[in-house]
């Protein structure tokens, strides 16, 4: 496939590139930093773009099958960003006819579990408030791609870690998995990855963690 991924110098994006190009993809890595990208090897273009400007990222999704983002905010003074820079990527793929979409949010955005206990639902709020911000953020984000014309996918883990891909985690389509406390990135771009050509996860919130 021929993909596209925003967020490509992220824990998580990078993780999708390299992935995506030892799967034999050809992907285009959108990046402010070309010299933060750590990933190298066939099949890889990596672009300089305004994530501002429609109309610079409109050629590094021109074409392709589908567009992964782990666009968000590295710390709460960022809080916003998720929402401004996708917007831009929606722009740009309705206006190139490109429909896949995958993109990285969080647990907290899902149903909770009826499953977990007073103790999951007691961190749970803690996080919530804590990260308010960016949660916000990203809730605004989720709301715009649902009113977009894209074949979305929201994928929400937990609290993630810098671990080796293992495949080993669980996936709940419309919820959240219960006593889901953590996950690797590099399971996340796993997990990604394997939804794009997955019908049964267009338009959905898909809860993920080991």
């Amino acid at each position: 496939m021929k993909l596209t991924v925003f967020g490509a110098t992220g824990g998580v994006g990078q993780e999708i590139v390299r992935q995506a190009l030892r799967a034999g993809h050809q992907v285009t890595a959108v990046v402010r930093d070309p010299a933060r990208l750590e990933v190298t090897g066939p099949g890889l273009d990596v672009v300089r773009a305004d994530l501002t400007d429609e109309e610079t990222v409109r050629p590094a999704v021109a074409g392709r099958d589908a567009v992964l983002s782990g666009l968000g905010a590295r710390s709460r003074k960022d809080a916003g960003i998720a929402t401004r820079l996708t917007r831009t990527v929606l722009g740009a793929m309705e206006t190139e006819g490109v429909r896949r979409l995958l993109v990285v949010s969080a647990a907290p955005l899902g149903p909770a579990p009826e499953q977990d206990g007073p103790l999951d639902r007691a961190v749970r709020g803690v996080v919530s408030a804590v990260f308010k911000d960016i949660y916000a953020d990203l809730r605004a984000m989720e709301e715009e791609i649902a009113r977009s014309a894209t074949d979305w996918t929201v994928v929400r883990p937990p609290r993630l870690q810098d671990r080796p891909v293992t495949g080993k985690y669980r996936v709940v389509v419309g919820g959240s998995p219960a006593k889901g406390r953590s996950l690797g990135r590099a399971d996340v771009a796993h997990a990604m990855l394997a939804m794009t050509g997955d019908p049964a996860t267009v338009k959905q919130g898909v809860g993920i963690a080991y």
